[in-house]
C-alpha cells in the first residue's frame, strides 16, 4: 500500500522569511509538498478607541514589501504563498481541506491576540491534521537558557551575565531546497495595496532616517551597507544615540520585526565582522542590544498578559490621566518640550523615532504628562515601523516605572535635548514652522 503523501502548510506570522526558518527546513525535510500562508487580519487595520488605526500607513507599507519579497522568494522555490485577508481560523481550515494538508506548521506566540488565534485555529481542525510549532524568535533558544521561564531575573544586567556565560547562539538553519514544481491548480495571489487595507498612499519624506523597504533582500542589501561597505558597525557604540541620518544605527529592527532576518542571522554576521574586521566595544553593543530584545520577549511570556495592564508587572497602581487633550498634543507636538515635539513630529511623518527619542517622549508621556502609559504604547504600535509587541511594551513599561527598571527613572527633558542635540539641529529639522516653510 503506498504512503499518504505528506503536504505542508506554513503559516506565516511575524516569520516572513525562508532562511533560518524552523518551519520551512522542517516541513522540507519532513514533507513531499509544502505550501505557506498569510493573511492580513482586517481587525489588525481598524480604528482604536483612541483615534489612529492599530496598525497605520508606515508600518503597513513595510509589511506588504516584506510579503511581496517573499512571495517571489517562494515562487523561484516553487512553494505557493497563499495570500487572504481574513482571520487565520476561518482561513487556514479552508486550505487544508482543499490542498488536503496533513502537516500544519507555525511559529508560538504567547501574546493576547495571536494566543487566542491559535487556540481559535485548533479547534477548528481535525485531530488527523499534524501540528508542529516552535520557537524561532529567540537569540538564544528557550530550551537552552539557565533559568526555568517562571523564575527569569527581573533584572536585565542577570539576565544578560548568566546566558553570556552559560548559553550559545544555536547555528542558523540551512537554506531549503527547491521543489520541483509548483501547484498549477492554485490561482495567482495578489498582495494588497495600503488602500485595500483602509489606508492612504504616501512618498517617503525626504528627512526620513529610515528611508528602507521590506524583505529579507533589503535586510541584506542594509547589513551589507552598515557592516561591510562602512564598517559603521565598528563605531555603533558612538553613534547609537544620534537623532538624524541613515547610519547612526543598525536600523535593523524593521526588518526583525517582521522576521525577514532572523535575529541568530545578525548574530553570526556580527561574529563573521568580528572576526574579519575587528572585533571592539561597538561590536559588542550591537549584540548586547539583541540580548535586550530577547530579554523583553522572555519577560513576556513570563508574565502574559500582565505587559498589557495598566500597573504593568509590578503591580504599581498609578494615577494615570486619559484626557484626549493632552494625548492630542503629544501626537501633534504642541507640547511645551520642543525636544518631545520634534521626535513625535518625526514619527508621524516618517515612521520613525530614534532610541533616544523613544525613551524621551515615552518618559515625558508618563512622568510628565501623567498620561495611561498603554494608550502611548498603542500609539506607537500604530506608527512604528519597527513595532514589535514584545519590546514595545517593555520598554513602555521600563519607563513608565510599571516595568524592569528598578531605579524608576524620570528623564530631564531639556538635559538630554542639550546633550544630544546640543545646537538644536534635529529640534530645527523636525519643527512645526520649518516643516511647512
Amino acid at each position: 500500500m503506498q504512503e499518504k503523501k505528506r503536504i505542508a502548510l506554513i503559516w506565516l506570522r511575524n516569520d516572513l522569511r525562508t532562511s533560518d526558518h524552523y518551519g520551512f527546513y522542517k516541513a522540507s525535510k519532513e514533507c513531499d509538498q509544502i505550501f505557506a500562508y498569510y493573511t492580513f487580519d482586517k481587525s489588525h487595520f481598524e480604528e482604536t478607541p483612541w483615534g489612529f488605526k492599530k496598525s497605520g500607513k508606515f508600518r503597513t507599507k513595510f509589511l506588504l514589501e516584506t510579503v511581496r519579497d517573499l512571495q517571489k522568494e517562494l515562487s523561484n522555490k516553487n512553494i505557493v504563498l497563499i495570500i487572504e485577508q481574513n482571520s487565520a481560523d476561518e482561513g487556514i481550515p479552508k486550505w487544508i481541506e482543499k490542498l488536503q494538508v496533513t502537516d500544519l506548521y507555525f511559529q508560538n506566540e504567547w501574546t493576547s491576540e495571536e494566543r487566542n488565534m491559535s487556540e481559535k485555529l485548533k479547534k477548528n481542525l481535525s485531530e488527523e491534521i499534524k501540528f508542529h510549532t516552535y520557537y524561532n524568535q529567540f537569540l538564544f533558544h528557550p530550551n537552552d537558557i539557565p533559568f526555568e521561564i517562571k523564575s527569569l531575573p527581573e533584572i536585565f544586567t542577570v539576565f544578560r551575565k548568566k546566558c553570556e556565560k552559560f548559553c550559545k547562539v544555536r547555528a542558523c538553519l540551512p537554506e531549503i531546497k527547491c521543489f520541483p514544481s509548483e501547484n498549477k491548480m492554485l490561482q495567482n495571489f495578489e498582495v494588497p495595496s495600503l488602500t485595500d487595507l483602509g489606508l492612504l498612499n504616501f512618498e517617503i519624506h525626504p528627512n526620513s532616517a529610515f528611508p528602507f523597504q521590506g524583505g529579507n533582500i533589503k535586510a541584506m542589501q542594509r547589513i551589507d551597507h552598515y557592516f561591510w561597505k562602512t564598517k559603521k558597525l565598528s563605531f555603533y557604540k558612538q553613534t547609537r544615540n544620534g537623532l538624524i541620518g541613515q547610519d547612526y544605527s543598525s536600523k535593523l529592527s524593521p526588518w526583525l520585526s517582521v522576521g525577514a532576518i532572523s535575529v541568530r542571522e545578525v548574530f553570526w554576521i556580527i561574529k563573521k565582522y568580528e572576526k574579519e574586521i575587528e572585533k571592539n566595544q561597538s561590536t559588542y553593543w550591537l549584540i548586547f542590544e539583541l540580548i535586550w530584545r530577547d530579554y523583553f520577549k522572555y519577560i513576556s511570556l513570563k508574565h502574559g498578559d500582565k505587559i498589557f495592564r495598566r500597573d504593568g508587572i509590578l503591580n504599581k497602581n498609578y494615577l494615570w490621566d486619559n484626557k484626549k487633550e493632552k494625548l492630542d498634543s503629544w501626537i501633534n507636538g504642541t507640547t511645551d518640550e520642543p525636544f518631545v515635539n520634534a521626535n513625535m513630529i518625526e514619527l508621524s511623518k516618517t515612521g520613525w523615532m530614534s532610541n533616544r527619542g523613544r525613551q524621551n517622549v515615552a518618559s515625558y508621556f508618563s512622568k510628565n504628562l501623567l498620561m495611561d502609559w498603554r494608550i502611548g504604547a498603542a500609539y506607537f504600535e500604530s506608527q512604528l515601523i519597527d513595532y514589535d509587541v514584545h519590546s514595545n511594551y517593555g520598554n513602555w513599561m521600563y519607563v513608565s516605572g510599571v516595568g524592569n527598571d528598578p531605579r524608576d527613572r524620570k528623564f530631564d527633558i531639556k538635559f538630554q535635548a542639550s546633550k544630544y542635540d546640543s545646537h538644536g539641529k534635529f529640534q530645527k529639522l523636525w519643527n512645526q514652522k520649518t516643516l511647512f516653510e
